[in-house]
């Protein structure tokens, strides 16, 4: 199990003393075995990690731990299968020790849609909201980031990045939290910047939501939000009847316009929209890292400008903002 003593020091450094005294419960309760029936043996598959050695981690371009010549063909099955014991990998890629990950998403596309937007994170506190297994996280403190949490209440996710942390093999400020946002107390007020990409239209109340980002910012922090859009005007929202691209837990598709409102009365200042990119079959879909269905499974067979249902096929914009 990942030792959490040096998060609980820094969160008392950053005066969120708040956070660290909750923690450790937080975490006691969400891996507790008896609440999870894979949860037990995922431990143990890290566990039985072989502790390898590198001198290559790459995490400004790529993220890349290790290379080939670095362990033998033995070894490189034996992790592989480990690797593949995670199954789904939904977002990277990775590259560790030689094996690349291709997983459903390729994240390193929307990170270099967004990076050159943000504020630079050199020594910033850094919160990334529904991270999944980190991949974003670590791009972030290759950009400097003092120190980086993540949080994401699927446990998977949660071993998947315990699993490459513990293979990147030397002391890191980054943590993913098995924790939802509504976990962090209200009103922390410490981060420099928070990122929520692909969480807003899974809430049932995306303003309560901006609202606990807006909360877990310092005065003149930066939110990093990420969401799907329609198009539309002011006042266009789209809010599936069942299902949205076969998802179940869909609830407001806002347009651009919309979202720069509802941030405006969230109380968010110098809002821009930096970027909006449909969905490509290249960006998301099933490879031998994720071998469920994917977004071609998603969209209308004979029209891919709708989904399967006969709404607008994912279009996701990326817009920026500040706390006054």
């Amino acid at each position: 199990m990942t030792s959490y003593h040096a998060l609980y020091s820094s969160l008392r450094d950053a005066k969120v003393d708040a956070w660290a005294d909750l923690l450790p419960l937080q975490l006691a309760s969400a891996f507790d075995v008896k609440k999870h029936s894979d949860l037990a043996n995922w431990l143990l598959l890290i566990e039985a990690l072989p502790v390898l050695s590198t001198e290559h981690r790459l995490l400004a371009d790529t993220v890349q731990i290790g290379v080939a010549n670095d362990i033998n063909d033995e070894c490189r099955k034996q992790l592989t299968q480990q690797l593949k014991s995670l199954h789904p990998w939904r977002k990277g890629p990775f590259s560790l020790f030689g094996i690349d990950i291709d997983t459903e998403w390729r994240s390193d596309w929307k990170w270099q849609r967004l990076e050159r937007h943000i504020a630079p994170l050199d020594y910033r506190l850094v919160l990334d909201v529904g991270c999944g297994n980190g991949y974003h996280c670590w791009r972030m403190l290759g950009l400097g980031a003092k120190l980086v949490i993540g949080i994401d209440p699927m446990l998977l996710n949660v071993m998947q990045f315990q699993l490459i942390k513990k293979l990147y093999g030397v002391d890191a400020p980054i943590y993913v939290l098995p924790l939802g946002v509504e976990d962090v107390p209200f009103g922390l007020g410490v981060f420099d910047t928070v990122f929520s990409m692909g969480v807003l239209y899974h809430r049932r109340s995306p303003m309560d939501h901006l609202l606990e980002l807006k909360a877990c910012l310092r005065s003149g922090g930066e939110l990093v939000l990420e969401t799907l859009v329609i198009d539309g005007h002011s006042e266009t929202v789209l809010v599936p009847e069942s299902r949205y691209a076969k998802m179940r837990n869909v609830w407001f598709l806002p347009s651009c316009e919309a979202l720069i409102s509802w941030m405006k009365r969230c109380g968010f200042i110098n809002i821009r929209l930096v970027d909006v990119t449909v969905t490509s079959l290249q960006e998301q879909r099933s490879t031998e890292w994720m071998r469920f269905h994917s977004l071609q499974d998603f969209l209308d067979s004979e029209n891919q400008q709708l989904t399967c249902e006969g709404l607008p096929a994912p279009k996701r914009a990326i817009i920026i903002a500040n706390t006054p």
